[in-house]
């Protein structure tokens, strides 16, 4: 509790954190240990719930000894359910805050992350503030491929003009990072949908969009994420979050953005060229010389390579130029691993799209294959 200025006793209002985790066990202490040395405005004092997901490397017994022995602020629950959307609603659940504020492990925050969300919440009245999505790589070889996918996350030509990956964007936008939420934005609109692996902070926010809310994204909340380090598993994190990017979109009856679109619709034509350069080989093989069939079908094949090799060139060259201009401001170094950490963004977000609109509109169920998560 704090004073005023005639010393009398002012009461503090709370701020609560709100975290997910999983097998994080040589992150957690330094995590817990950036919060605990957040600078709050005067008047705020902070409490941290954090979710663990069960973790089975040593997580579990090093985040309980720091909640007990060295800040009765941060308690550790259980999050049974695995997945970001059941931890970040076991810790709403328990949160006595005015004000919730989401906080990620593999994030670096400045010290005034937390006083700058409040800031601009004050300012704006917004239902949902935070600041740019920042990534970074560590700093020597062995970080090199992790700083192009940093960098290549950061553009523009990769991410498609999200607003949320602008790090210089002050005002409204359609998602921001992480967020955080006076308590009345989960009393209006709820909390977040349990059934969604990955993109849930996403639909979160279109439900506060349709609702009539607001979200703000303001320049001055700074955060650093760090992303994977290799190419396999930026691959795969992107194609879970193009799995349930139409799951999202089925729930609300809301079209997509362009840029979420664009994946998948590249992917699905590459296989078409591809199914189509498969059958009409097959069928001219069947099919007897002379045969007006067989001319048809080895159309269909001509049109199959011409379309593969003429997207393919296409979409290369155009990897190729958005790496040596990724690469000319990030570091001539990262050209070599550009084009497939990029080719990895794409790919893996449009062959997820395309096996979510399959389970979505056809199947009716999302595949419990697509229920882990990924890192």
């Amino acid at each position: 509790m704090s004073s005023d200025s005639m010393g009398q006793p002012v009461a503090s209002r709370r701020v609560s954190v709100i975290v997910p985790c999983r097998n994080e066990v040589e992150h957690i202490v330094p995590f817990c240990q950036s919060v605990a040395a957040q600078r709050l405005p005067e008047g705020w004092m902070l409490e941290v719930w954090i979710a663990d997901g069960m973790s089975n490397d040593g997580t579990r017994e090093r985040l309980a000894a720091f909640c007990e022995e060295n800040d009765a602020r941060f308690t550790m629950i259980d999050n049974p359910g695995r997945i970001v959307s059941t931890g970040l609603n076991r810790c709403i659940e328990r949160a006595t805050g005015e004000f919730i504020v989401r906080l990620d492990v593999h994030t670096v925050y400045a010290e005034d992350y937390i006083a700058q969300c409040l800031a601009t919440w004050q300012a704006t009245g917004a239902d949902n503030v935070g600041g740019p999505w920042r990534a970074q790589g560590e700093e020597g070889p062995r970080g090199r491929v992790q700083r192009a996918v940093a960098a290549a996350f950061q553009s523009k030509w990769v991410a498609g003009g999200a607003l949320s990956r602008d790090l210089a964007h002050n005002g409204e936008a359609d998602t921001v990072y992480l967020g955080a939420w006076p308590r009345q934005t989960f009393e209006r609109f709820g909390v977040f949908d349990e059934n969604l692996v990955r993109n849930q902070d996403d639909e979160h926010n279109l439900r506060i969009h349709l609702g009539g809310g607001r979200i703000w994204q303001s320049s001055a909340i700074r955060s650093v994420y760090f992303p994977r380090s290799s190419k396999g598993d930026v691959f795969r994190q992107y194609r879970q979050y193009g799995y349930w990017k139409p799951f999202v979109m089925k729930k609300h009856g809301q079209a997509a953005a362009l840029r979420h679109l664009i994946p998948g619709m590249f992917v699905a034509a590459l296989l078409l060229c591809v199914l189509m350069m498969i059958a009409g080989s097959a069928m001219a093989l069947l099919i007897e010389p002379g045969q007006n069939h067989r001319l048809g079908a080895l159309w269909v094949s001509a049109v199959g390579i011409a379309g593969l090799m003429g997207l393919t060139l296409l979409y290369g060259s155009a990897v190729l130029a958005v790496s040596w201009r990724i690469a000319g401001e990030a570091g001539r170094d990262l050209f070599w691993h550009l084009p497939d950490v990029i080719a990895a963004y794409h790919f893996g977000y449009g062959f997820g799209s395309l096996r979510g609109w399959f389970d979505a509109l056809v199947r009716g169920r999302p595949d419990p294959a697509f229920g882990r998560l990924t890192r």
